[in-house]
């Protein structure tokens, strides 16, 4: 019985193991034959013809280009575009939500139910509903569509996850803190950026990291509000895509995993580290 009872679990494991992986692989499958195709001869993605690095190459000279002012590569000005935009959304949706998760922890007033769902709102409304009323509210009081729009409505959608991130932060806060910093001297304020903050940086880095993302991948909302001068990296890439597929694509897109990749790896080794530290988690 024993014997059956174990035969079946390895069974299920068994199952349970492979089911798992061809999920995985059609996870990742399509990422990898990206990469694979990155470093193939063919400027026609689908057929492969051989192995070379001149895309990558290609993507260098253009990269040199644009930061020696020599030659403006679309692709590169659409890059350059996304990350100062992701930076600055990033910034902005930071201190907003740091401040907003402070007053509603803080502060209690008859209208708290109906202001924290509104906050909300932007993080489940569908995009090309947000997309829309946004351009016609930015018509409507006639703001030229650039660079301030499309972070205006970067900031709309992303402040949100700073907020969910801090009020989590702070629903495990002892009040203590604030209060013994106050009783040494500090002010309110000095208390706040003394204390809180470092007490909240956690989630501060975290929700700023997930601004940072969501503001470069975004593209719908960033179709409607976007000007000519102002386009972003999906948006370009988006364009690009329905012309036919470009190796270049496929070599920034590697670029971009790559960087990514190493980002979490350094990541998990910093947390690693700090366990290993005396007093470490």
């Amino acid at each position: 019985m024993r014997l059956r009872t174990l035969s079946g679990i390895k069974l299920s494991n068994l199952l349970l193991g492979g089911w798992s992986g061809l999920v995985l692989l059609y996870l990742y499958l399509p990422i990898l034959l990206l990469i694979a195709y990155s470093f193939n001869d063919s400027r026609m993605s689908v057929v492969w013809e051989g192995f070379t690095f001149q895309w990558y190459r290609q993507l260098y000279a253009e990269l040199a280009a644009h930061l020696g002012d020599e030659r403006r590569s679309p692709l590169i000005e659409s890059l350059s575009n996304s990350v100062i935009i992701a930076s600055i959304t990033t910034a902005l949706s930071v201190a907003l939500g740091t401040a907003g998760a402070w007053l509603l922890h803080r502060y209690r007033f008859p209208a708290l139910r109906s202001l924290t769902t509104l906050i909300f709102i932007p993080m489940i409304i569908p995009e090309i509903i947000m997309g829309i009323s946004l351009l016609i509210f930015f018509k409507t009081v006639e703001v030229e569509l650039g660079f301030t729009t499309v972070v205006i409505s970067h900031v709309t959608f992303c402040f949100p996850f700073v907020l969910i991130a801090v009020q989590a932060r702070l629903a495990g806060l002892d009040p203590a803190l604030e209060e013994a910093a106050m009783d040494l001297g500090a002010t309110p304020l000095k208390a706040f950026f003394l204390v809180m903050v470092p007490y909240l940086l956690p989630a501060i880095v975290a929700g700023a990291l997930m601004s940072f993302t969501l503001s470069m991948d975004e593209l719908i909302v960033t179709y409607f509000t976007t000007g000519p001068r102002s386009q972003t990296l999906p948006i370009k890439v988006f364009g690009m895509a329905k012309l036919g597929l470009n190796p270049t694509l496929n070599t920034i897109s590697t670029v971009f995993i790559v960087t990514t990749a190493m980002l979490v790896v350094v990541a998990e080794s910093l947390k690693g580290t700090a366990r290993r530290l005396p007093g470490g988690g």
